[in-house]
């Protein structure tokens, strides 16, 4: 962990390619011990399926785009300008219902999980990941998967 500022200007981009859309790392625990946080565009169809975190908590941040996530059992159709916040053990998903990507700001605490979307992008790279190797890199990073990932693309 740094002891540093962080500063990001727009045209400084790390992270990782997710079905063809970036995933900008802005801070990650290499940067702190609380938080990690991403700019996520999340492609036209794309769908994460109902899993659940044991210890991760997360907020989302819609910027750009029409998403809409479950939460327990509530259902959000989100614009821009909606926030969420997700404790431990409540079951989630989003889905970009529209034809156009959306962007969000993620965060997922405590940090880490930038691992999780580093390894992901290598196993995506090539096409769908083999459901057994998905499923162990999932557990490994704290995420029950409870239903299909889905996409319409």
């Amino acid at each position: 962990m740094s002891a540093e500022a962080i500063i990001r200007m727009p045209d400084e981009k790390n992270g990782v390619i997710l079905r063809g859309h970036p995933m900008h790392f802005l801070v990650t625990g290499e940067n702190t011990k609380h938080t990690s946080m991403f700019d996520w565009t999340i492609p036209p169809g794309f769908a994460t399926g109902y899993y659940v975190h044991r210890l991760q908590e997360k907020t989302f941040y819609l910027l750009e785009g029409e998403c809409e996530w479950h939460v327990g059992d509530r259902s959000v159709r989100a614009a821009p300008g909606t926030y969420l916040f997700i404790p431990p053990g409540v079951p989630h998903n989003i889905t970009n219902v529209s034809e156009k990507p959306a962007r969000v700001l993620m965060t997922v605490s405590p940090p880490g999980h930038e691992h999780y979307f580093e390894e992901l992008a290598k196993l995506a790279a090539h096409g769908a990941p083999d459901p057994e190797v998905l499923a162990d890199l999932r557990s490994r990073y704290d995420t029950d998967q409870l239903s299909t990932l889905t996409t319409r693309t």
